[in-house]
């Protein structure tokens, strides 16, 4: 019998890309958007999702559940940012929506489908996570909080969930070339002395994602964490990914620091 999955965020970039692969590997999928059936592709199926709502959360789950029997993977990919601002810059209710979609979306979906996987003994929950998880980002700041809010969220529910053969996994890409950054939220609290070096960080943001991989490596790099018998918790999607990952466990902390602030062209 075909595994069901159910990814969110499936409309378009890291998501539609991961159900696609998904579906190919012989996966009945199930993507998810705010749109719904108008955000289908024809590949897979396409249900009306809003990880804001709880209500709308547990009708897709309960779809999902009474089509199939139940969900052997979730993939949590929704979620959004706003366009390079100091932290100051976005109010507390902006800073509040970023959590809301980015971790508590998370939480939402994790919480709905876990009933049905313990109930079956097995499941695999894969959240698309960042190198922004494990790595600071200046004028990215809440976006990278919520990364790293997930990092810690998943490696702890792993642990409580190994005992039904459950597993807790988070992918960390770097810049991906998604149409994300044309959605990006701009910072409703903006301030003339972030304002300078905001456009800088902003055009080399720009250009690092104009020679980005594409979202298909975060996609082969899901599969790979769905299947692995016996999955790690965290995996790199793509070289210079890899690379980071590498730098933050094993490189001094000043010469990160330094880095960092130089590709950024921070004074």
């Amino acid at each position: 019998m075909k595994k069901i999955a159910l990814v969110t965020g499936a409309s378009s970039g890291i998501g539609e890309a991961t159900a696609r692969r998904l579906t190919q590997a012989g996966f009945k999928v199930y993507g998810t958007s705010r749109r719904g059936a108008q955000g289908a592709t024809g590949a897979f199926e396409m249900l009306s999702l809003d990880v804001t709502s709880d209500a709308s959360v547990q009708a897709a789950v309960a779809a999902v559940v009474a089509a199939e029997g139940g969900i052997d993977l979730l993939v949590n990919n929704a979620g959004f940012g706003v366009a390079p601002a100091g932290a100051e810059e976005s109010s507390i209710e902006q800073a509040q929506a970023i959590f809301d979609t980015n971790f508590f979306g998370v939480v939402r979906m994790t919480r709905a489908v876990l009933p049905h996987m313990r109930a079956k003994g097995n499941g695999r929950i894969v959240h698309i996570g960042s190198v922004l998880g494990f790595l600071p980002m200046p004028y990215g700041a809440l976006y990278s909080a919520s990364k790293h809010a997930i990092e810690g969220y998943s490696e702890s529910l792993d642990h409580e969930l190994r005992h039904w053969s459950i597993r807790s996994i988070v992918i960390e890409p770097a810049y991906t070339k998604t149409p994300f950054d044309a959605n990006l939220l701009e910072p409703d609290s903006k301030l003339e002395a972030y304002g300078e070096v905001r456009d800088v960080v902003a055009r080399r943001v720009q250009k690092a994602m104009d020679g980005a991989e594409g979202p298909e490596i975060v996609a082969e790099t899901v599969l790979e964490a769905a299947l692995a018998r016996r999955p790690r918790l965290r995996y790199t999607a793509g070289v210079l990914a890899r690379r980071l990952r590498l730098l933050r466990s094993f490189a001094p902390a000043g010469l990160v620091d330094a880095g960092l602030r130089k590709d950024l062209n921070l004074a």
